[in-house]
């Protein structure tokens, strides 16, 4: 017999896939995968820009979202520009998809002078 289930208190396996918040990775793993050195993932989480979670054993963990700011960071800094300003964009950057978002999905924006 099957428990009735009235719908899960903690995400279940399949949706962790989908969550683009979910630290799935090690710092090794995101590092391969980035083509970066753990070091230079050290720096992004000095620099403020990455805080990834860690592990009950106190291991580094990066979600795909992280992941995705550390390659920008890594294509910025390939092209030239400093660690420190990098990040700066990249946050920037961030923010103003975040905002983007948001006025997206609270639909056309009205005029507060404008009569209704």
């Amino acid at each position: 017999m099957i428990p009735d289930q009235q719908g899960p208190a903690t995400p279940s396996a399949a949706d962790k896939f989908d969550d683009e918040h979910y630290p799935a990775y090690t710092m090794g793993r995101a590092a391969e995968m980035l083509g970066a050195t753990q070091g230079f993932l050290r720096s992004l989480d000095e620099a403020g820009l990455i805080a990834p979670q860690r592990s009950v054993g106190g291991h580094r963990r990066y979600s795909r979202h992280q992941l995705r700011l550390a390659a920008r960071v890594r294509e910025l800094v390939d092209q030239g520009t400093a660690i420190d300003a990098a990040c700066r964009i990249v946050t920037l950057e961030d923010q103003l998809h975040e905002a983007q978002q948001r006025n997206t999905n609270s639909g056309p924006a009205t005029d507060p002078l404008q009569p209704h």
